[in-house]
């Protein structure tokens, strides 16, 4: 069972890479073709974008739950080394990672309902997340009215090179 939000919202970032929220989701049932059980989401806490490659712009700080994954000594290092605070939410309290849960969440009832519609074989989740998470970066939300695409690139549309 789901645990209830916190009332009342945390203050939004004010700037680009001030804050990523962070979560694994996994294992899933079914493996995707290539392989994999789980998947990380990275969020920008001002635009919610999800990060999913280099930018050449600094991160700040980083939020997350206490999964091993985040730490280990390899991970806090890197952190340290990079300038990048980090923030571990309290065990057993999901709702202070709210933005990567609910982004998590999100997620899979998109997959969900788009494998569901179009029939495909479980192990092709993997690639109806990709096209989950590009939808989610071209689409405002209730939180931020612009879409996340363009108060990353300051275009709504990505132009032609």
């Amino acid at each position: 069972m789901a645990k209830r939000p916190f009332v009342g919202q945390s203050a939004i970032a004010n700037s680009l890479l001030d804050l990523i929220h962070t979560d694994v989701c996994g294992p899933l049932n079914t493996p995707t073709r290539g392989g994999y059980s789980y998947f990380i989401t990275f969020t920008d806490d001002h635009s919610r974008l999800e990060v999913e490659n280099q930018t050449g712009r600094k991160i700040k700080s980083v939020r997350s739950d206490r999964g091993g994954e985040y730490l280990s000594n390899e991970f806090i290092d890197y952190l340290k080394e990079n300038g990048i605070l980090f923030q571990w939410t309290l065990p057993g309290m999901p709702q202070l990672n709210g933005v990567a849960e609910r982004r998590n969440l999100t997620l899979l009832d998109m997959v969900q309902s788009m494998m569901s519609f179009i029939e495909l074989p479980p192990s092709f989740w993997g690639y109806t997340l990709e096209i989950a998470t590009k939808l989610l970066n071209m689409a405002p939300s209730k939180t931020i009215p612009q879409t996340p695409y363009e108060i990353w690139h300051g275009s709504l549309r990505p132009t032609s090179t």
